[in-house]
Formats: C-alpha cells, structure tokens, sequence
C-alpha cells in the first residue's frame, strides 16, 4: 500500500486525481443546485449537507498531501500556495450554513486548488 501511495505520488497520478475530484465537485454542485433542484424529491437526498461536508474533507485532504508532496519533490512553491488559499476556501465553506452562499465559496475554492493541482502537475515534469 505504501509502495502504490509513493509511485501515485511521484507520477503525478495524485494530481490527476484530485482535478478529477475538482471536476466532479463542480458538476455534484452544479447538478445539485440546478438540475436536482427542479426535482425537489430527490434533490433532498444529494443537497444533504453531510453529503456535501464528506467530499469537502475528502478533496481537503488529497489535495493537501499533493500539494505537500509536489512542493516537496519539485521545489516550487507557488503551486502549493495557490492550492493552500483554495484549501482554506473551502475550508471556510464548512463553516457556513449550507445554501447558495456556502456553494460558491466552494465552488471558488475548488477552482482555485484545481489551479493549484495543475501547476503542481505541470511542475513535476
């Protein structure tokens, strides 16, 4: 297990998941206060604030050890301070009340961590 973690993060593959996991963050939002809105039924279900808490932390965490990892293998740090203030974003975005003001600071913070992901990625070449 050790041995995957270690070759995950020295290929990158680490990034590459964490903006897979800022991409689907994005459409879970969108899809939530768009489309599943119309559905009040079922928009119940995934507008669930633990639903939305639980892939916060998730996304926090990989993006703090990629991002950690990054700056430590590569040397620069500017992708790890980009990513961090996207971190704290959402961060942030915990402690407030779930609804359309918690939804854009997440989706703020998310799109800046991506960014943060992607200069990491592209700095370990």
């Amino acid at each position: 297990m050790k041995l995957i973690l270690r070759h995950a993060l020295l290929s990158g593959r680490i990034d590459r998941i964490a903006i897979a996991l800022s991409g689907l963050c994005v459409a879970h939002c969108f899809a939530t206060a768009v489309i599943l809105g119309l559905l009040a039924s079922a928009g119940g279900m995934f507008d669930s604030p633990i639903f939305h808490e639980a892939g916060l932390v998730l996304a926090i965490l990989l993006g703090a050890v990629a991002l950690g990892h990054g700056a430590l293998v590569h040397g620069y740090m500017m992708p790890a301070a980009i990513g961090s203030l996207g971190l704290g974003v959402m961060a942030g975005a915990l402690t407030m009340d779930h609804g359309l003001q918690e939804g854009v600071y997440t989706l703020i913070g998310v799109g800046i961590l991506a960014l943060g992901h992607d200069l990491n990625h592209r700095a370990g070449r």
